[in-house]
């Protein structure tokens, strides 16, 4: 591990302004990704700037009925919350999912959104990859890639995001608030991460030195779940995972919101199957033809190309768990 210089910030302004004023500084939170990066050696930081302690560990109520996540928020904290387990089930289906018990008393929210990709080729510098190195070759392309993704890619990189909160609040239109050098903005969460295009490196659209304050949960999402399909039932990121939330108005979808995990460089919003799902009468055929239009481009290499019948299948299964059967 390299030498680092180490700072406890007093408020989130003094944060920014000591990240912001030093192209090789980071925020360290809970420290469970970034801590394994610093002993692999993907990271270098010269100055680790410890927010954990700032004043953003609350939930709380929004006038709108939604809810404010403050970016300090523990794991497991946030999948406990009573508000959260009855208004938005697929967030905390989807906190359980990840890692182990010890992992989400640890992790935070913020934190857990820019967790990095475990690709292997990624966390592993004695390999060429684009995303740790611009230009070197992405190694999964011709190599190990069983998870890798079969949307969205490039020949750049195909590694696929592992968060699953991440997931699920893409399909609750989760919106994250940053507080930069200049000011607030609010960012969909949708909109927060990348493709990896020709820039592989750049995870999300965040700007060197802006810090997650909190996300705000809109609404309620009561008929939602999360479904995470793996190697093994713990411990393991997904192949692939659906988080959805349906309204219904008899035996009619209204509206569907579907987001995939496992299977591009950012959680996928399905906005395909989300148009083919609206105003249909809800059964297996609906929903297949929904998974059949969403995946219509999916691009799989030699060794995943199981994954476009998973994401089908798990789709399939979501939707009839959440709408009361087959028709």
């Amino acid at each position: 591990m390299n030498p680092f210089d180490y700072e406890r910030a007093a408020d989130a302004a003094g944060a920014v302004a000591a990240v912001a004023g030093n192209p090789r500084a980071m925020f360290l939170a809970g420290g469970t990704n970034l801590v394994d990066h610093l002993k692999l050696g993907v990271s270098a930081p010269e100055l680790l700037v410890d927010v954990s302690r700032l004043p953003l560990d609350e939930v709380r109520e929004l006038p709108d009925g939604g809810i404010r996540v403050g970016a300090a928020v523990r794991n497991s904290d946030l999948a406990a919350h009573p508000v959260v387990r009855t208004r938005f089930p697929v967030l905390a289906q989807a906190l359980l999912a990840g890692a182990s018990g010890q992992l989400r008393n640890v992790a935070t929210t913020g934190g857990n959104l820019l967790q990095r990709t475990r690709c292997p080729y990624f966390q592993d510098v004695t390999t060429p990859c684009n995303k740790r190195l611009p230009g070197a070759g992405c190694s999964a392309i011709g190599g190990h890639h069983r998870d890798a993704a079969i949307l969205g890619a490039s020949r750049q990189c195909v590694a696929t995001h592992p968060s699953d909160m991440a997931v699920a609040m893409v399909a609750l239109d989760a919106v994250v608030r940053v507080q930069g050098e200049d000011g607030e903005r609010a960012i969909p969460v949708a909109e927060f991460h990348r493709l990896p295009g020709d820039e592989p490196e750049r995870d999300t659209v965040l700007r060197h030195g802006e810090l997650i304050t909190a996300v705000d949960l809109p609404g309620t999402a009561s008929r939602s779940a999360y479904r995470k399909v793996r190697e093994r039932a713990t411990y393991a990121f997904a192949l692939v995972s659906v988080a959805a939330v349906v309204d219904l108005d008899g035996g009619v979808v209204r509206e569907a919101r579907i987001a995939l995990g496992g299977v591009a460089h950012k959680p996928w919003r399905a906005v395909r199957a989300e148009e083919a799902l609206r105003g249909a009468v809800a059964g297996d055929e609906a929903f297949r033809d929904a998974a059949e239009a969403e995946l219509a481009d999916a691009a799989p290499l030699t060794g995943n190309a199981f994954k476009v019948p998973m994401a089908r299948n798990t789709l399939v299964a979501v939707l009839r768990q959440l709408t009361g059967g087959t028709r």
